[in-house]
C-alpha cells in the first residue's frame, strides 16, 4: 500500500490509542494468572495480535469483545509440550516469552518475519550458555530449551530493556529467589519500571535494592486481575510534534502520572520553546517556532524518527544522542529517516550513535518515500510531509499496522488529507 499525504493545517483533538508496551505486559500476566483476567481498551495492532496468539498457542482462553479481553490463565509453565510460537515481528514477544518458555524442559521454537530473527539476542544466548542450557539462533528459527534456573544475573545496562522484562516475568516462578544488576548506565529504565508496574497489579513482588538492582522472590503465582491499558505516549509523539510544529492540538486520554518513559516527548518540546497545558485527560500542545536542541534518547529510543522530523522543521541545529539502538528495531531507523529526509532536502548527519540536523522553516516535497519495513519511519515521514509544499507518497505504507493501524485515520480526524492506494 502506498499513502499519499497531503499539506494540511490539522486542528482539534486526536484520541490516542491504547500502549502496546502496556498492553503486552498485561496479556502476558493474566495469561501466567490462575484464574480469568479482563483487560481493557486494547488495540489490534500486529504485534499486540502476535502476543495474544502466542499466549493461545500455550493454552491460555482468550476471548475478544470489542476492546476488552477475557483471559483464562495457564497457571504453569512448568510442563509445556513442544509449541512452535509465530512472533511476527514484535520484539516484545520474543524478548518477553522466551525466558518464560524456559521454564519448561521441553524445546520451543520461536519464529517470525521481516528482520525479527536478525535482531540482536545475544543476551540470551550467552546467559543460557552460562547454565547449559539450548539457545540456538538462524533467520528462519530460535529453540530453546530450558529450565531455567534462579541465580544473580548480571546485564550491561546499554542493551534493550526487553531482556530485562522477560527475566522479570519469569524468575519469581521459579523455586529459589533471583537477583538482577544492571551496570551503569542504566538505559530505558523506564520500561522496566512499567513491567515492574504490571507485575504488581498481577500479584508479583519485586523488590529494588538501589536503581539497578532487583530482587525478585522465588514461588510467587501470578493472580488474575482487572487491568485499563493507559494510552500511548510513543504514539502521542506523532501528533505532539504534529501539533508542535503546526497551529497547535489537544491529546485526549493521556495520563499525566505516566510512567512510560516516552512521556519525554513533552518536556523535549518544552525545551525546544513549544508550550503544553495539561489537564487531568488532555495535553494541549501549542504551535510556535520550535528551536534546535540537545536530546537525549537513551531512556526514550522509539521517539527517534518522530525527533529527526522535529529538528528537520526546527531552527538552528538539532544533535540527537545515545541513539544506537534505533539501528535494530525493524530497520536501522538512523540510515531510513537520514535517507528519506534528504530526499526532502534536510540537511542530516549521523554516527554510529549521534544524530545532527541543520532544521529549516519549509521543504518542497513532492517526492517518493520509502517506508524500509517500519511502522515508526511511515508515521514520521506522513507528519513530515504534511509541513511540505507538495504531496509525497510514502511506499510501503502498510506497516502501521504493525502497532497504530488507524493512523492515518485519526490523521484524517484532524483535517489531515491521506489517500490510500495499492501499489500494483
Amino acid at each position: 500500500m502506498k499513502a499519499i499525504v497531503y499539506p494540511c493545517t490539522p486542528f482539534g483533538t486526536c484520541v490516542i490509542p491504547p500502549s502496546k508496551s502496556l498492553s503486552h505486559r498485561a496479556i502476558i500476566a493474566a495469561a501466567l494468572a490462575s484464574g480469568t483476567s479482563i483487560i481493557e481498551n486494547i488495540s489490534y495492532s500486529k504485534d499486540i495480535l502476535a502476543t495474544i496468539e502466542a499466549i493461545r498457542t500455550i493454552g491460555a482462553k482468550i476471548t475478544e469483545s470489542g476492546t476488552t479481553l477475557t483471559i483464562q490463565g495457564i497457571g504453569t509453565l512448568q510442563d509445556l509440550p513442544q509449541k512452535m510460537i509465530d512472533c511476527n515481528e514484535s520484539g516484545s514477544t520474543l524478548r518477553f516469552l522466551i525466558p518464560l518458555f524456559a521454564l519448561s524442559e521441553q524445546s520451543m521454537i520461536f519464529t517470525g518475519k521481516g528482520r525479527l530473527l536478525e535482531r540482536p539476542q545475544s543476551v540470551y544466548q550467552e546467559l543460557f550458555a552460562k547454565q547449559g542450557l539450548t539457545f540456538l539462533q538462524n533467520k528462519e528459527q530460535i529453540v530453546v530449551r530450558g529450565p531455567l534456573q534462579a541465580g544473580d544475573y548480571v546485564l550491561e545496562g546499554n542493551i534493550s530493556s526487553q531482556f530485562i522484562s522477560g527475566l522479570l516475568f519469569a524468575l519469581p516462578l521459579l523455586p529459589a529467589a533471583s537477583s538482577i544488576t544492571v551496570k551503569e548506565p542504566f538505559e530505558s529504565a523506564s520500561y522496566v519500571e512499567l513491567t515492574i508496574d504490571v507485575l504488581k497489579r498481577f500479584g508479583i513482588e519485586i523488590m529494588r535494592e538501589s536503581h539497578n538492582r532487583f530482587m525478585i522472590k522465588g514461588n510467587q503465582q501470578y493472580q488474575a486481575a482487572h487491568d485499563r491499558v493507559e494510552s500511548d505516549y510513543s504514539q502521542a509523539a506523532f501528533f505532539a510534534v504534529l501539533g508542535a510544529l503546526h497551529k497547535g492540538i489537544t491529546l485526549s486520554n493521556l495520563s499525566v502520572t505516566s510512567k512510560q518513559g516516552d512521556q519525554a516527548i513533552l518536556a523535549i518540546l518544552e525545551k525546544s520553546g513549544i508550550i503544553i497545558d495539561q489537564t487531568k485527560e488532555n495535553v494541549v500542545i501549542h504551535g510556535g517556532e520550535v528551536q534546535g536542541s540537545e536530546i537525549d534518547l537513551a531512556d526514550c529510543p522509539d521517539l527517534g524518527p518522530i525527533l529527526m522530523v522535529l529538528g528537520a522543521f526546527a531552527k538552528g541545529m538539532t544533535h540527537i544522542y545515545h541513539a544506537k539502538r534505533l539501528r535494530y528495531k525493524e530497520s536501522d531507523r538512523i540510515a531510513a529517516m537520514e535517507t528519506e529526509l534528504k530526499k526532502l532536502g534536510v540537511e542530516i548527519s549521523s554516527s554510529e550513535d549521534e544524530i545532527w540536523i541543520k532544521g529549516s522553516p519549509a521543504y518542497q516535497g513532492g517526492v517518493a518515500l520509502e517506508a524500509h519495513n517500519d511502522h515508526r519511519i511511515v508515521m514520521s515521514l506522513a507528519v513530515a510531509t504534511t509541513l511540505c509544499k507538495k504531496p509525497c507518497v510514502i511506499i510501503g505504507a502498510q506497516a502501521i499496522s504493525k502497532s497504530y493501524p488507524h493512523f492515518f485515520a485519526d490523521l484524517e480526524r484532524i483535517r489531515g488529507k491521506v489517500v490510500l492506494q495499492d501499489e500494483n
